[in-house]
């Protein structure tokens, strides 16, 4: 199962042709399998241009199966604790979005399609995150 990403999202929807867009094609017109994590949910929302537009994307996200953070508190501590092993690095992850985002998809052992930079540090950091 694939855990997509906004970046993703927002690329597809703009009808790139980037590589992260041919796969996210490549699992729609094949009917594979993918979801997406509340905190997509709201961003892909947020961006929407008027009310037409959020109720289209509300449309279209809401039957898309939804994954979340499965070990409650315990969970945003090792999302800071990805944080923490990258600072330790010398990598510094902008969005603390994107390392909830990744902690789902390392609990849950989803691929993650993504499209941001943030990810693939985090992942030089912690192995377990496995991208689509």
């Amino acid at each position: 199962m694939v855990l997509v990403d906004t970046s993703v999202f927002i690329a597809y929807f703009k009808q790139s042709e980037s590589v992260p867009c041919r796969k996210m094609r490549h699992l729609i017109e094949n009917d594979l399998p993918y979801g997406i994590c509340n905190y997509v949910y709201q961003e892909l929302l947020q961006g929407a241009l008027n009310k037409n537009e959020f109720d289209l994307l509300k449309d279209y996200l809401e039957p898309l199966p939804f994954f979340d953070l499965k070990y409650g508190r315990q969970s945003y501590e090792s999302a800071a604790r990805l944080y923490f092993d990258c600072r330790r690095k010398g990598i510094t992850v902008r969005s603390s979005i994107d390392l909830i985002i990744a902690e789902i998809a390392i609990e849950n052992g989803l691929y993650l399609l993504h499209d941001d930079k943030d990810y693939m540090m985090i992942s030089e950091v912690n192995k377990a995150l496995k991208f689509y």
